[in-house]
């Protein structure tokens, strides 16, 4: 199989439609028993590394976009303490069935609320939130819903708050990356229900729309650059971080 190289040779991506949700449900409900046997050991030192990043604090209202089986929810929850409040949201009902029993299993449910909710927009007032993580989550959507989630995290994030993201990378490529992230996006291109995420410009797309990075990490998972950042709210809106 011949795959391109060519930038002008990919598919341009299209809006995201109420069937591209529903698919990705049912992707996600069916997959959920396995999800951390097929990602974990791959996605970990990542989601561990954003989670650290994070530094959820006692008594913090936080938010965790794409919380799949837990694994994040539970440790904020545990930072947080039993005054704080971790919201989760995800598409899956069976990840949030998942997520579930191991938030019950961990002692931490009286803080934890798990919802099931399609994003934008994010069911929050404003200013709600201290801290927000997304891992393996931003680079699911489309282009253009990317830009209209971070607008809404800016939203519901307390002026003084972080975002911290974790996501598959192809804003600075290197030599070594550069195969295997075109070879992803051909994939992903091609074959959207079955490789569903793929490699964004994390830092060009969170500057774009008014966040400051003010730490920001590179790590390699299956060959490709994933990129482990802490945002805050630029000045671009007239909000201090």
């Amino acid at each position: 199989m011949s795959i391109p190289v060519d930038q002008r040779e990919r598919r341009e991506p299209r809006p995201e439609t109420e069937q591209d949700i529903a698919a990705a449900q049912r992707f996600y409900t069916r997959i959920s028993h396995v999800y951390d046997a097929l990602t974990d050991a791959g996605e970990r030192t990542a989601r561990d590394l954003g989670l650290k990043m994070l530094d959820a604090q006692t008594d913090e209202q936080i938010l965790e976009v794409g919380f799949a089986t837990g694994t994040g929810v539970v440790h904020i929850a545990r930072a947080v303490g039993e005054h704080g409040r971790v919201l989760g949201l995800d598409i899956s009902e069976g990840m949030r069935n998942v997520a579930a029993r191991r938030v019950a299993s961990s002692d931490v449910s009286a803080v934890v609320e798990l919802q099931i909710a399609g994003i934008p927009p994010i069911p929050a007032t404003n200013d709600e939130f201290d801290a927000i993580f997304m891992a393996f989550t931003l680079e699911l959507f489309p282009d253009d819903t990317i830009r209209r989630v971070l607008r809404e995290i800016q939203r519901v994030l307390k002026p003084s708050g972080r975002f911290v993201v974790v996501a598959m990378d192809s804003g600075d490529e290197g030599q070594k990356w550069r195969v295997a992230g075109r070879t992803y996006r051909w994939l992903h291109d091609h074959f959207p229900h079955v490789i569903d995420c793929r490699p964004i410009e994390v830092a060009s797309l969170i500057r774009g729309e008014g966040f400051s990075i003010s730490e920001a990490k590179t790590v390699e998972i299956w060959g490709l650059p994933v990129t482990v950042c802490r945002s805050l709210i630029g000045h671009g809106d007239g909000r201090q971080p």
